[in-house]
């Protein structure tokens, strides 16, 4: 219990710090060191398995901030630059513009701009059926869908909050937790999937799409936030009518190469928007009839958006993943672990205790993933020791871990759509609690209505 203690003492004092308005990335930085050294003094190993220890704990402490450098840098760091690179080329060749002008005439006989949202969100759900990733979806709705939602009204937290929730309740039936989860239930994968979570994921979603249009609109008001649509008369659009579909480029990608719609063809998401940015510059090379000089200098913003992408948003996602692994290598998350081991509580209780210690760790981590993958294991065994149905606890808990980190002011999605639209995490972290806690209570009362709790 001293390392679970330890544990939310730190992670307190970051959020704190972090409300005073300290740099969230040097906070989480050094509470993850400070961390990662505690565990060595204690006896632990700071490092995973991957990663070849150097002998000392300060050192380790130090070549795990380098693991995570040249992981989330040259990985996932690198898909959020192209993408973060390739919005800022969309606004210098008027492109994004150009989506406003066309998209605001059709769109005009909506007067509510929070049914916009909530139709923005329904699309941001449909595309996590073709991106899995959390932080790679939301950045690359950050760079499409995002300028058109505040151009027509929509304020940059609630456009962000949407950017950042699709992937809060699982949809795709082949996603790698859905997978175990229907592993560990028993239960064959299409059955699961379509039989238990899907019906459960879609009554999620639109007591979601409810809560996100009321609770936007509230905090709107309380806050005076300005909800005013761009005047589309005031915008002087330079570029082409066909300059419209340049800024999807990677969504139409994604959908064509990335889910293998192209027999033989399939590319990952970096591949695409490189390819995105190399057509837009030949398509804006032809239009400026030839001007190969304009047209480099242009190319120039989309490699200052690519570092100033690194220095607000990535080195945020490697402070957050090194206060991660703090947590995890101290043993705070084995000793939530051992407390749902020795609940002795019935069916439903247990079920509501697992579901909120998942949520909890996934909070604290910022890993959807991670909590779920640890807690699974427990689940059959405590299921099997009441008679219970393995699958009534799973299925909370495998929603449980996607919506706590769509809660998670250090978790890569917030962090990253927080960062693209210039706002604090918990700005963001604000707008998607309400509409995450009822999708949480959807899903707990649709498991016990849909789910048999006993074999």
């Amino acid at each position: 219990m001293l390392e679970l203690f330890i544990g939310f003492i730190i992670t307190v004092s970051v959020g704190y710090f972090i409300i005073k308005r300290y740099n969230a990335t040097g906070i989480l930085l050094t509470a993850g060191v400070i961390l990662l050294i505690i565990t060595g003094l204690l006896g632990k190993s700071i490092l995973p398995d991957n990663i070849t220890p150097t002998g000392n704990i300060l050192t380790d402490a130090l070549e795990f901030i380098k693991y995570m450098l040249r992981y989330r840098g040259g990985g996932l760091g690198m898909q959020i630059m192209l993408l973060c690179g390739f919005a800022a080329y969309m606004t210098k060749i008027d492109a994004n513009n150009v989506v406003v002008k066309v998209c605001a005439r059709p769109l005009a006989f909506i007067k509510s701009p929070y049914i916009l949202l909530v139709v923005a969100y329904f699309v941001a759900c449909l595309m996590s059926l073709a991106v899995s990733s959390a932080t790679g979806l939301g950045v690359l709705l950050m760079a499409t869908l995002f300028p058109m939602m505040t151009a027509m009204g929509i304020s940059r937290a609630a456009a962000a909050s949407v950017c950042a929730s699709p992937v809060a309740v699982i949809l795709s039936p082949t996603s790698g937790d859905v997978v175990i989860a229907a592993e560990k239930s028993g239960i064959p994968l299409d059955q699961f999937s379509l039989g238990t979570v899907l019906p459960v994921s879609i009554a999620a979603v639109i007591t979601m799409a409810i809560a996100i249009f009321f609770w936007n609109r509230y905090l709107d008001k309380k806050n005076n936030t300005p909800m005013v649509k761009t005047d589309i008369t005031t915008i002087n659009v330079t570029a082409p009518s066909y300059y419209f579909i340049l800024p999807f480029l990677p969504i139409v990608g994604v959908f064509l190469f990335n889910g293998s719609t192209i027999p033989g063809v399939k590319l990952d998401i970096y591949t695409i928007v490189v390819m995105s940015i190399f057509i837009s510059a030949v398509v804006d090379f032809i239009s400026k009839r030839f001007n190969g000089k304009e047209t480099l200098d242009d190319l120039s913003v989309c490699y200052d958006g690519m570092g100033d992408a690194f220095k607000s948003v990535v080195m945020l996602l490697i402070g957050a993943g090194v206060f991660a692994q703090g947590l995890m290598s101290i043993g705070a998350i084995d000793n939530l672990i051992g407390l749902a081991e020795q609940a002795g509580a019935g069916g439903i209780a247990l079920m509501l205790i697992l579901t909120g210690i998942t949520m909890v760790a996934a909070i604290a981590t910022g890993s959807g993933n991670a909590p779920f993958f640890a807690f699974v294991e427990l689940a059959p065994a405590l299921a099997g020791k009441l008679g219970l149905h393995p699958a009534f606890l799973i299925i909370p808990m495998l929603q449980a871990s996607n919506l706590g980190r769509t809660i998670s002011p250090v978790s890569g999605v917030i962090v990253a759509t927080s960062g693209m639209a210039k706002l604090s995490p918990f700005d963001v972290v604000k707008r998607t609690s309400v509409p995450v806690l009822v999708g949480l209570i959807t899903v707990v009362i649709g498991t016990i209505i849909t789910v048999p709790m006993s074999l």
